[in-house]
């Protein structure tokens, strides 16, 4: 199974990797990757692999049914071969704002303390949908909030519980559409603040940025209905 080092360090922005496979649609699988694969509402990533002279455009990264992460050219172009080491970059402006609105969304179910029933991640803005019957009646206050804990510079660290762990503790996950993945016995633990004085901790397998200032201040966009229960508030990055 590919080695995750993206887990390790969201900031490796290029490392080697040797080819182990090209699958039979041409997708790129390596015994090791920088590139995030898209899940939990988080694009995969997108950025290039070199070898020999030669360079291989990535347009995203997806995780296959045995675990490994393939990465997708984004266009028709010179494969390398199995067995080939080569240089595999980030497009890390891209990546690195991923992570900005990803830590970013979990402070948002801090400040908006009800259960998600959805979510998604793009560069330029995230969104999360509540289960709120009404809309908020000051959406000022919640960008406010939101800013205020930013501002604090709180760090992110991870931590690893096991499967029963979890489901001892049902009240850690906060959103009822995905789930964290099971199968390898372990689940992580993403933690805003430190044990003494901590702000979020849930299950996430996503990239974040180190602490919470890194993210800069943000808006909050459009809060609009989206069925009867439901609520989707965007948060938008402002720089």
């Amino acid at each position: 199974m590919t080695q995750l080092l993206f887990r390790d360090d969201a900031y490796l922005k290029d490392a080697p990797g040797v080819v182990l496979s090209i699958t039979p649609e041409g997708g790129v699988v390596l015994d090791q990757t920088i590139f995030y694969a898209a899940g939990g509402g988080q694009p995969g990533d997108s950025g290039v692999l070199r070898w020999n002279g030669q360079s291989l455009t990535i347009a995203t990264a997806i995780k296959n049914d045995d675990g490994d992460i393939v990465l997708i050219p984004g266009e028709a172009q010179a494969l390398p071969e199995a067995g080939q080491t080569l240089t595999q970059s980030l497009d890390w402006d891209r990546r690195h704002r991923h992570m900005r609105v990803h830590t970013a969304l979990h402070l948002l179910s801090v400040v908006v303390p009800l259960p998600v029933s959805g979510g998604s991640i793009a560069a330029e803005k995230g969104r999360l949908d509540f289960d709120m019957p009404e809309a908020p009646e000051d959406k000022a206050a919640i960008e406010d909030a939101l800013n205020a804990l930013i501002e604090r510079d709180l760090t992110i660290s991870e931590d690893w519980i096991t499967e029963a762990e979890l489901d001892a503790n049902p009240d850690l996950v906060k959103t009822m559409s995905v789930k964290p993945p099971r199968g390898g016995g372990k689940i992580r633990l993403v933690r805003i603040g430190t044990e003494g004085e901590q702000i979020d901790l849930q299950p996430c397998g996503g990239t974040h940025v180190a602490t919470t200032a890194e993210i800069g201040r943000v808006r909050i966009g459009k809060i609009e209905k989206k069925g009867k229960q439901n609520r989707r508030v965007y948060v938008h990055l402002l720089g």
